[in-house]
């Protein structure tokens, strides 16, 4: 009498597809938009040049091209960084909760440039608000006439 012996793992094989749980799949808020289209469009409402970006994260430029243009995955270990350089919560960059905007965007490379201004010695302050405030009455006067 011969016995057929069969491969160990074909009963294996067999139980372990029927239950296995399926993945979840999460509904994204991004209307289809790709992690790279989406932290390109943040980076632009942030009024952040590729180089700007890739400094404040401690990158290379060429990286933030990558992950804006090639890759699907999105960095893990630069989510948080990433978010706090956009201003937007880590779920926000990801596209699971939608980024809230109030219609009116504000200039974030403006008010990074006032904080660095806030550093500077209070003689130059002083010059460059004189500036500020030349630039300012030459455009009201121009409104004016």
């Amino acid at each position: 009498m011969k016995h057929r012996i069969g491969p160990y793992n074909v009963w294996h094989d067999l139980t372990r597809e029927r239950f296995i749980m399926p993945k979840r799949k999460m509904q994204l808020t991004g209307k289809g938009e790709s992690f790279g289209g989406r932290l390109a469009r943040l980076r632009q409402e942030a009024g952040l040049s590729q180089r700007d970006l890739a400094a404040e994260v401690n990158i290379s430029q060429r990286m933030v091209a990558y992950y804006e243009k090639q890759t699907t995955h999105p960095p893990t270990h630069l989510l948080a960084l990433l978010a706090k350089a956009l201003g937007v919560s880590a779920d926000q960059l990801l596209g699971i909760k939608e980024v809230k905007s109030n219609g009116r965007t504000r200039d974030n490379r403006l008010w990074r440039r006032f904080s660095q201004v806030e550093q500077l010695p209070q003689s130059q302050r002083k010059q460059i608000v004189q500036i500020l405030d030349a630039f300012l009455e030459r455009d009201k006067l121009r409104k004016a006439s």
